[in-house]
């Protein structure tokens, strides 16, 4: 039996909307036509009013999402449009119109803390662990968008934390800072999530709806113009080197070109 390929699951269920990232043989990392369904989903969901809440979640306990696949990077034109790309994606979640709970279980990583920071609320087992290893892996960027958004809700000395030196953050931590809403036990996760989703869907819907764009606005003014540092990043022969070498399965050879 061939297997299922990746993809994302959506399931509605009254007023709670289930997205599940579907490819747990690759710990749930997003390949292009991922990325464009999750838009879609979004841009979908935010035209249903019958909709109060939508939880965000990876298939099996191994990650939430891990980042996006690497496979995908051999193709990429030598530019920023990736992450231009990418950020109108997150928007997309950014702004629905109800409260988004992210449940995480294992990593989430790359595009994994972006999509869990991108949601209102993030619930996590105790052993999860967050973090934008790429400067020890790809060698790539954040857009100034995504580097904003993880600013505003993690802070940036914890924001340098994870890109400069690569650290994964451990749950406990995350949760002392704010964070996370929660941490709990794999046993417990899905009945604190469901809880919290059922709470959430019984407050005024526009009062939510404004607040969140609200603040997703404030957020989003006044980002400065970095295209040529994205631009730097992508067409350096260390972002090509970081592609390879973790295809290869090998340790990176950077060169700071």
């Amino acid at each position: 039996m061939n297997p299922t390929p990746p993809c994302i699951d959506l399931k509605l269920e009254g007023s709670i909307a289930r997205i599940t990232f579907n490819n747990p043989a690759a710990r749930n990392a997003l390949t292009w036509p991922m990325y464009e369904e999750l838009k879609r989903i979004c841009d979908d969901l935010a035209n249903k009013p019958e909709i109060r809440v939508a939880i965000f979640r990876g298939a099996g306990d191994k990650a939430f999402v891990s980042g996006s696949d690497i496979q995908q990077f051999i193709d990429l034109q030598e530019n920023e449009a990736y992450e231009v790309a990418v950020d109108t994606i997150f928007q997309s979640l950014q702004h629905l119109p109800f409260p988004t709970i992210a449940l995480i279980e294992g990593l989430a990583v790359g595009s994994g803390l972006l999509i869990a920071t991108a949601c209102d609320f993030r619930v996590s087992t105790s052993d999860a662990r967050f973090g934008i290893p790429v400067a020890k892996t790809l060698g790539n960027c954040l857009s100034p968008s995504n580097l904003s958004w993880l600013a505003s809700h993690l802070g940036v000395p914890m924001v340098k934390r994870m890109l400069l030196s690569a650290e994964l953050i451990k749950a406990p931590e995350l949760l002392h800072s704010g964070y996370l809403y929660q941490t709990t036990s794999p046993e417990e996760i899905d009945s604190v999530s469901n809880t919290l989703a059922l709470k959430l869907a019984a407050l005024a819907p526009i009062t939510q709806k404004v607040s969140k764009l609200t603040i997703a606005r404030l957020m989003e003014c006044n980002l400065p113009e970095c295209i040529e540092l994205m631009r730097e990043t992508y067409n350096s022969i260390d972002f090509k080197e970081g592609v390879n070498a973790f295809l290869e399965g090998r340790p990176p050879r950077w060169l700071g070109k």
